[in-house]
């Protein structure tokens, strides 16, 4: 399958707070992506997303402070983690060929080390939610494991990635609640087509180095189609977060407060240029938006419900 030759920014860059860092401890945060803190916010939406919806605003704020953390820990761990097993392939990839493992900048002895104090850090947030909710957190152990393998035996390693990125809405609905609810079902499908939808627009700029290494991607699966694909992914996340809304507020009131987010992600898709890999990143960033607005209607929904 071809792919079109776009420009590629590096993903391993010496700049902000990192370039500030004593030398010998930047590149373990470039390892856990902490240049990068679009990553953390996008694992932190949806945990965000479940405690507001569940109505535990105004009694569990500190909780969001907690899964913030949680995120930037964990976020750092499945960087890591990701890198452990893809150092070969990474060496391959013009824009990742940088990152501190493929490059030599660390070694696979101290990333695992590093890995195990930043799954510390986790430890250490799951220890501030219920019973019922750190259930609900160690069950996402077994995908999160699976995840970096998944390039390489299916075109829609997105879709998996869907499924570890929004493992946050039930754990913050269950640390809210205590258990389990059908409006939660549906918030958790939509965030997995929001991630499928962002995902894929990530996987824009490594579209010639994967045909040329062998792994897959949504991105080379859909082809000439991606926009297609991304109105039927960001359409189905609209839809899906509807029904949830619905569920929690049966009222049409409920349903507008999705309309912000609905707009922003429609935008994207009409304005997203396929072959260019700046604009990828852009887009791709830009969803961290897209989860501020969503937060803010489950925030309005389930404060009044």
């Amino acid at each position: 399958m071809d792919a079109p030759n776009i420009e590629i920014t590096p993903d391993s860059q010496y700049r902000g707070l990192i370039a500030r860092l004593p030398p010998a401890v930047r590149p373990f945060a470039l390892l856990a992506r902490f240049d990068r803190p679009i990553g953390w916010w996008l694992l932190f939406w949806p945990c965000a997303w479940g405690v507001l919806l569940a109505g535990g605003a105004e009694a569990h704020w500190p909780l969001l402070l907690w899964l913030l953390g949680g995120a930037i820990a964990m976020r750092g761990a499945g960087c890591v983690y990701n890198d452990i097993v893809d150092r070969d392939l990474d060496r391959q990839v013009e824009r990742t060929r940088l990152r501190p493992l493929a490059s030599g900048a660390v070694s696979a002895r101290a990333a695992w080390a590093w890995l195990s104090l930043l799954c510390l850090c986790g430890l250490l947030v799951l220890f501030r939610l219920r019973p019922e909710a750190q259930l609900v957190a160690l069950a996402s152990l077994a995908p999160v494991a699976a995840y970096p393998f998944m390039k390489r035996i299916t075109w829609w390693p997105q879709a998996w990635l869907g499924l570890v990125f929004s493992w946050g809405a039930p754990v913050g609905w269950f640390a809210v609640t205590g258990g389990a609810h059908p409006a939660l079902l549906f918030l958790y499908l939509g965030s997995l087509f929001w991630v499928l939808g962002y995902d894929t627009i990530y996987a824009l700029q490594d579209r010639e180095d994967d045909v040329l290494v062998g792994v897959r991607s949504s991105a080379l699966r859909l082809g000439a189609n991606v926009r297609r694909g991304l109105w039927v992914f960001y359409l189905l996340a609209i839809l899906l977060w509807g029904v949830a809304f619905w569920i929690v507020r049966p009222q049409p009131l409920a349903l507008l407060a999705l309309l912000p987010a609905g707009f922003h992600l429609f935008r994207q898709c009409a304005t997203l240029r396929p072959d260019d890999g700046d604009d990828a990143l852009a887009q791709f960033r830009s969803n961290r938006t897209a989860g501020a607005l969503v937060a803010l209607a489950c925030l309005v929904v389930g404060s009044s419900a």
